[in-house]
């Protein structure tokens, strides 16, 4: 009786494989950047001390998909212009966002907030310009943190929105700072919004 032997395996080819192997990573790259994450570069000083030109951030684009949008977030935005646009969330739908109190501090539904030595840059008040707004529901208030070099909200208070910004055109959230590497950090929301109810 003979015993039957196996068939010599087959080679697997290792061009096929690495084409297939290529072809897959591209596929997964794409569907992050379109749906996931993307980066951006700082184009402007108007995020100032806590961005820098030339910055480059990685943004969250399935924040808001998971969450809602909150008071602090840095957040790009399809801008008033349609450009991509980044600056910080001061008021969300319902608030109402006043600048200033007797201490020239922005409030929001009447509490202060406490930007000095947080993230406002340095030796500049948190708004020249007097202000207060309603925000609409579905939309945000949104600054830059160098507050005299900023084009925000505040440019364009007299609109039909009172200058907010659709929660839509929102791409995402920016949560960290990764270049250059002597800046990378995480970009946290400042505890001075936990006060705000």
């Amino acid at each position: 009786m003979t015993e039957e032997k196996d068939p010599p395996a087959r080679k697997s080819s290792g061009w096929r494989d690495s084409i297939l192997f290529t072809l897959g990573g591209i596929v997964v790259a794409v569907l992050v950047h379109l749906f996931v994450m993307q980066s951006f570069y700082i184009p402007s000083g108007s995020m100032e001390n806590t961005l820098l030109i030339n910055d480059r951030v990685a943004v969250n684009k399935l924040a808001y998909v998971l969450g809602d949008v909150e008071r602090g977030d840095i957040v790009v935005f399809k801008g008033w212009d349609g450009e991509d646009t980044i600056k910080r969330v001061i008021g969300v739908g319902g608030d109402t966002v006043k600048c200033c109190d007797a201490k020239r501090r922005i409030t929001v539904n009447g509490t202060p907030l406490d930007e000095e030595n947080v993230y406002l840059y340095p030796d500049v008040y948190p708004s020249k310009q007097r202000f207060e707004v309603k925000v609409p529901p579905g939309r945000v208030w949104l600054m830059g943190d160098h507050r005299n070099n900023s084009r925000d909200s505040r440019e364009y208070i007299d609109d039909p929105y009172k200058g907010t910004i659709s929660e839509d055109d929102l791409v995402g959230r920016a949560f960290i700072r990764y270049w250059p590497f002597s800046r990378f950090g995480l970009l946290s929301r400042p505890e001075t919004f936990s006060k705000v109810h």
